[in-house]
């Protein structure tokens, strides 16, 4: 059997949200915004471990209590600059407890309603594949290309346009390979930087309920969305859902 960790890249200050205190503990609906993040993770039995990339000098995670998650959840405070250099820290700091060959999934500290059978979906259909891959859905809405002063310059074709989104998952060692090699203001995401190397991740269909919550009006968003989780959340924090 393959085996998964999660690494959730938590260094960020959320600016956007227009709020002193980092967007990853916000609250939402009573609970750290990361906290719910964890949670869909830890909570999946094939998922050994969970890591949380912080950023050196966070002083907000220690003010909260993480008990629920004891003995999967370890916090690393080696968070960088950017995304990539806080995954790829985080993943150097965990060198001793991931083999080369072990699953790895990055998960975003901001998208708080990852569903179960998506994250069940993404373990299953790339559990056997050579290069690993993401979530993500079908650009639906229509896309248009502006110039600087906000006008329409043309209107783009979505056709086979996917929205990324996270967990994204790849080996171990390819994701070190990957991330070792570009500079790092230069990914937007890992499968940016496996894309780097020549490979093709797969996609692996997701959910519209996977929001990222970037700015404040998204808090109210992802609350009526996990309340309407609620009942599966429910499922498999007592080992009922599927597996």
């Amino acid at each position: 059997m393959p085996r998964f960790t999660a690494l959730i890249p938590a260094a960020g200050g959320g600016s956007r949200m227009g709020d002193a205190v980092p967007k990853q503990y916000l609250d939402l609906a009573g609970r750290p915004l990361l906290a719910h993040s964890i949670e869909r993770l830890s909570r999946h039995p094939l998922i050994g471990q969970v890591f949380v990339v912080l950023a050196p000098g966070d002083g907000h995670f220690s003010r909260h209590d993480w008990r629920a998650f004891a003995g999967k959840l370890t916090p690393l405070y080696c968070g960088g600059e950017t995304r990539a250099a806080s995954v790829f820290n985080g993943l150097l700091a965990a060198n001793d407890a991931i083999e080369a060959s072990d699953w790895v999934l990055v998960h975003d500290a901001a998208r708080p309603c990852l569903g179960r059978p998506e994250l069940d979906r993404l373990l299953e259909q790339l559990a056997d594949d050579e290069t690993g891959g993401l979530l993500a859905i079908p650009v639906a809405d229509t896309l248009k290309r502006a110039n600087r002063e906000g006008q329409v310059l043309a209107t783009e074709s979505r056709e086979n346009l996917w929205q990324a989104q996270t967990p994204q998952m790849f080996r171990y060692r390819l994701l070190i390979e990957a991330l070792r090699g570009i500079p790092p203001a230069a990914v937007t995401d890992e499968a940016c930087a496996i894309e780097n190397l020549g490979l093709k991740p797969r996609l692996i269909m997701g959910s519209a309920r996977n929001i990222k919550v970037t700015y404040a009006e998204d808090l109210a968003l992802a609350e009526l969305i996990l309340a309407s989780m609620e009942p599966q959340i429910n499922a498999d924090s007592t080992g009922t859902g599927s597996a």
